[in-house]
């Protein structure tokens, strides 16, 4: 019995030490947005590239419109491994992870290709390396969904028009400081709810992205925007960490290929088709446009900003200086 034990760890510890073999695979890929989001049109172009890079061996299947549950379910289901891979929200990392945050100080860029600059950056993809152990997932790269604008029921002339305002916001705490700073009431939610909260009232104002606003059609219910660009708005690709190690070295180069490919792609969709969008919105019927809204118009909600965040992690005062070199 001793002998058949030896023999057993031996095996065992064999198997441990034996890497990966290459096999085929189909990974589950879960996202909140809908089908005609971008991101969603390059998930499905992933599973194309995938197939070609390992001669068909390796595919991917999307799951949109939170049909996995919200961003934090879904990273809960990778932690575990019962999910294999989304694209999340930097929002939602911020949870989990405070250096995250610096990605949303307001007005940190004034304009999109400078957000496409930051997210593409060494001090960003640092961030990714802490992805592991504060969350249970490897970030293999960042995209994006453009750059955050406001929309209101209600006219607004003055930032003291927004205070008191119930602002759908993204479950996120720096974005949480941010309109707690003006005075607003933030109401967390659902992607999917805010439509309908719109409509009856429960909020007054959300603050979205165009590519959201034009999908969704928010201004049905919200017929003044104000064109602020006060902060950028990223997504970052994530691979289950117990999924990744269960991949061959040659898996994971091109799961790491194939998706770079798609979030470059991402990035340059929303930068080439950003001032589209906003002539779109121009030509909506009834939607108030106010444009050229800039940090000034919130007063000194930067500087406030920043003081409390770069208490909580040093990348406020990195990518701060990073962007001073554009």
């Amino acid at each position: 019995m001793a002998c058949l034990g030896s023999i057993v760890s031996f095996a065992l510890a064999l198997a441990v030490a034996t890497p990966a073999l290459a096999q085929d695979r189909e990974f589950r890929l879960g996202l909140i947005t809908p089908p005609v989001h971008v991101w969603n049109q390059e998930v499905a172009a992933l599973n194309d590239t995938l197939s070609e890079l390992s001669d068909g061996r390796l595919s991917v299947t999307a799951f949109p419109s939170g049909q996995l549950g919200s961003e934090s379910n879904m990273l809960q289901q990778m932690q575990t491994g019962a999910l294999d891979m989304a694209w999340l929200t930097t929002a939602e990392i911020t949870n989990r992870l405070p250096d995250m945050a610096a990605l949303h100080a307001p007005f940190l860029v004034d304009n999109i290709a400078d957000a496409a600059k930051v997210l593409r950056s060494d001090e960003a993809r640092e961030i990714l390396d802490a992805l592991p152990r504060a969350t249970g997932t490897v970030g293999i790269c960042y995209a994006m969904t453009g750059m955050r604008q406001l929309l209101t029921r209600e006219p607004v002339s003055s930032s003291d028009d927004l205070a008191g305002l119930r602002f759908r916001i993204t479950p996120a705490p720096p974005i949480r400081t941010f309109f707690e700073m003006f005075g607003a009431a933030p109401a967390p939610m659902p992607l999917t709810q805010v439509y309908d909260s719109l409509a009856n009232g429960q909020i007054d104002a959300i603050d979205m992205d165009h590519e959201s606003i034009i999908n969704f059609g928010y201004f049905d219910h919200a017929t003044n925007m104000m064109e602020t660009n006060h902060h950028l708005f990223g997504m970052v690709a994530l691979v289950s960490a117990r999924v990744w190690a269960q991949l061959s070295d040659e898996d994971q180069a091109i799961v790491r290929e194939a998706v770079q490919i798609h979030c470059d792609r991402t990035i340059d969709r929303f930068v080439a088709e950003e001032a589209s969008k906003l002539e779109r919105l121009k030509g909506v019927e009834g939607l108030t446009i106010t444009e050229d809204v800039g940090p000034e118009f919130f007063g000194d909600i930067v500087e406030r900003w920043d003081a409390e965040w770069a208490e909580q992690t040093p990348y406020v005062q990195r990518l701060r200086a990073l962007v001073d070199t554009f």
